[in-house]
């Protein structure tokens, strides 16, 4: 549970945080509360789902929290970039100067929807010693934007 959360966080928070004014930790805390809270209200049931909601929507929220405070605009923009440009199975990796957060990048499948190009990826993200494979869908916006895939 706990990966799929930070995947779903990672994510939106990667992907989607530009459009959202606020600091970056309240872009990933807001984030991964909401998906944390949906993942838990899948798996639990009968009295227990709203335990399960709660606990979800608890765990999604430090987890993105930490991660929407490492992201910057940078960050955003280079994987975007990696989505965009790079050939599948072609990895990308930066550091974030301020954050020191290391990231790679890369396309792991590419296919066309009926709303345009979608990307499976995978993100390895080593933040404060600690390291994390992440791994997600974007699609291609009519704007140029890449968008996390529901």
């Amino acid at each position: 549970m706990r990966k799929d959360m930070f995947t779903a966080s990672l994510a939106v928070t990667l992907l989607l945080g530009g459009c959202y004014t606020g600091t970056k930790q309240g872009i990933g805390t807001a984030t991964g509360g909401a998906l944390g809270g949906l993942v838990g209200s899948q798996i639990g049931g009968g009295s227990g789902k709203l335990a399960a909601t709660a606990a979800g929507a608890i765990a999604g929220a430090l987890i993105g929290s930490s991660v929407g405070q490492s992201m910057d605009v940078l960050d955003r923009l280079k994987a975007a970039q990696a989505l965009e440009s790079n050939q599948t199975g072609y990895a990308t990796s930066w550091q974030n100067p301020d954050s020191r957060a290391r990231y790679t990048m890369t396309p792991t499948r590419t296919y066309e929807t009926a709303n345009g190009p979608c990307r499976d990826f995978t993100t390895q993200v080593n933040m404060d010693g600690r390291a994390e494979t992440v791994y997600g869908t974007a699609c291609r916006q009519p704007d140029g934007t890449w968008k996390a895939a529901n």
